[in-house]
C-alpha cells in the first residue's frame, strides 16, 4: 500500500471462472477414477453427484458473504470481519496451508511425470523450469494469466472430448458394459449407501478451487454480482465435467479388474481407451493440467498474502506491495515461487497431507461465518426463507464438511495441527498475548 497501487479491476466472469477451473483441474477425474470406483463397486459418477451436491451448500456460503465482504482475503476477511479478528487470522493462517503448497504440489508432479518420460535430465532441471514459466506469468497482468489458463482449460477438455469419441467408438465395439445407453454407472440394484458416502468424501477434495475465485475479488468490476456467480458456477461446470466424463469411464471400465495399479490409473485408462500413442498423448496433456493449476493456485496465494500485508499481521512494505506497472503482488508472487521449488526436495503424500487440512479449515468457518454475520449480528433468521438461507443451509454445508474432517488422513491432521500450532504462537506475539486485537486494514483510512 506504500506506492498507492492497487490491483486492476479487469477480470470478466467467464475469466473467473475459467480460473476457478483451472486451480480444480478437470482431469483430476482419471487420477481418481480407479481408487474410488473400488470404493463404490462401480458408481463413481453417483458419488460424484453426491459430492458435488455436499459442496453446492459451502458455495453458497462463499456467495453470501462475498456480497457482504467483497474482499480478496476470502476465508481469512470473512471469518475476521463476521466472527472475529483472532479467529480470523487463525482461519487464514491455516488457509494458507492449502493456498501455499498447492503450487508446490503442481511442480513436484509435473517432476514426476516428466521425470517418467525423460528419466535422464535431474529433477531440479524440471522444477526450475516449472516455477520459473509460473511464476513469469503470475508477475505480468492477471489479464495474461487468465487468458493462458483458457488456453490450457480448452486443452483438457479437448482431450477429453476426444477420450468420450474413442470411449464411445470402444463400446461399440463390445468393450465394457458394450453399450451406451445403460444406467449401471450411476444405479445399481443392491447399491451400498455408505461405500458411496465414503467415495463421494474422497471425491469433494476434486471440488477445491471453486473457493479460490474469492481472492480475485478485487481484480473484478462489481465483485458483489460477479464472484457469487463464478463460485457457483466453478462448481457446477466442474461437476458437469466431473460427472459426464466418469460416466464414460464407467462405461468402458465397470469395475477395476483391468487395472494392474488401480491407485494410478490414468495411465491404463488412456491405454486401453486409444492405444500407446494416445497414452502418449494424454500423459503431454498432464503438464497442461499441472500448469493450469500452478498458475490458477499462485494467483490466489499470492492475493491472500497481499490482504494479510495489507492487514499488517504480515510486513506490509513487503507483503502489501503491487507492482506499479503490471498490478499484481509482484514480491509475493517470488516469495511463493521460492516456497514452489522445495518440490525439488519434498514427497507428494506430505504435500497432499498440508493442502487438506487448510482447505477443511476455510470451509469449516466460511460456513460458521453465514450464521454469525447473518443469523447471530443480524437476526436475519426470523423469516422461513432467512431461516433457511442463513441457518439450515450453512449447517448442512458444515456437516458436510464435517464428513470430511472425520476421513481426514492422521498425517495431514498431525501436520495440520503443528502448523496451526505455529500461527497460534504467531498470533500471541502480534497481539501481545491477545491484549489487543489483530491488526486490520480499513479502507476508509487508507
Amino acid at each position: 500500500m506504500e506506492n498507492g497501487v492497487k490491483l486492476k479491476r479487469s477480470l470478466k466472469l467467464w475469466q473467473v471462472v475459467i480460473m476457478g477451473l483451472a486451480y480444480m483441474t478437470p482431469m483430476v477425474v482419471f487420477d481418481t477414477f480407479g481408487i474410488v470406483s473400488g470404493e463404490t463397486k462401480g458408481h463413481v459418477p453417483t458419488a460424484y453427484i453426491i459430492a458435488l451436491l455436499g459442496m453446492l451448500f459451502t458455495a453458497a456460503s462463499y456467495g453470501k458473504l462475498v456480497k457482504v465482504f467483497p474482499q480478496a482475503g476470502s476465508a481469512y476477511t470473512y471469518t475476521q470481519k463476521a466472527i472475529n479478528g483472532h479467529l480470523g487470522f487463525l482461519v487464514g493462517w491455516s488457509s494458507l496451508l492449502d493456498y501455499l503448497f498447492l503450487p508446490m504440489v503442481n511442480a513436484l508432479l509435473t517432476k514426476i511425470y516428466l521425470n517418467a518420460l525423460f528419466p535422464s535430465v535431474p529433477d531440479f532441471v524440471w522444477v526450475l523450469l516449472f516455477v520459473g514459466i509460473v511464476t513469469y506469468l503470475n508477475l505480468r497482468s492477471v489479464n495474461i494469466l487468465a487468458n493462458f489458463n483458457t488456453l490450457f482449460v480448452f486443452i483438457q477438455i479437448a482431450i477429453m472430448v476426444v477420450f468420450i469419441i474413442l470411449v464411445v467408438k470402444g463400446l461399440q465395439d463390445g468393450e465394457g458394459t458394450g453399450t451406451l445407453f445403460s444406467l449401471q454407472p450411476f444405479f445399481k440394484e443392491g447399491m451400498n449407501v455408505h461405500l458411496l458416502i465414503t467415495g463421494a468424501t474422497i471425491l469433494c477434495f476434486s471440488f477445491l478451487g471453486f473457493d479460490a475465485v474469492t481472492t480475485l475479488s478485487e481484480e473484478t468490476p462489481n465483485p458483489e454480482k460477479t464472484i457469487p456467480k463464478a463460485i457457483m458456477l466453478t462448481a457446477l461446470w466442474g461437476g458437469i465435467i466431473f460427472i459426464t466424463t466418469s460416466f464414460f469411464i464407467q462405461l468402458f471400465f465397470p469395475d477395476i479388474s483391468r487395472f494392474k495399479e488401480p491407485d494410478a490409473a490414468l495411465p491404463e485408462i488412456a491405454l486401453y481407451v486409444g492405444g500407446k500413442l494416445f497414452q502418449s498423448i494424454f500423459l503431454c496433456t498432464t503438464f497442461v493440467n499441472t500448469l493450469a493449476s500452478g498458475l490458477a493456485s499462485h494467483a490466489s496465494v499470492s492475493r491472500l498474502l497481499y490482504v494479510m500485508g495489507r492487514d499488517k499481521v504480515f510486513p506490509e512494505k513487503w507483503f502489501a506491495y503491487i507492482h506499479p506497472k503490471w498490478r499484481t503482488p509482484a514480491i509475493n508472487v517470488v516469495i511463493v515461487g521460492a516456497i514452489s521449488l522445495s518440490a525439488w526436495f519434498f514427497d507428494l503424500v506430505t504435500a497432499t497431507s498440508l493442502i487438506n487440512f487448510g482447505a477443511l479449515m476455510a470451509f469449516t468457518f466460511v460456513n460458521l461465518s453465514v450464521i454469525s454475520h447473518f443469523a447471530i449480528r443480524n437476526k436475519m433468521y426470523k423469516t422461513p426463507k432467512g431461516f433457511f438461507d442463513y441457518v439450515v443451509m450453512p449447517l448442512i454445508g458444515a456437516a458436510t464438511v464435517g464428513i470430511l474432517w472425520i476421513n481426514l488422513e492422521l498425517s495431514s491432521l498431525i501436520m495440520g495441527l503443528i502448523w496451526f500450532s505455529a500461527g497460534f504462537i504467531y498470533l500471541l506475539y502480534l497481539t501481545k498475548a491477545f491484549r489487543a486485537a489483530p491488526p486490520q486494514f480499513k479502507a476508509e483510512e487508507a
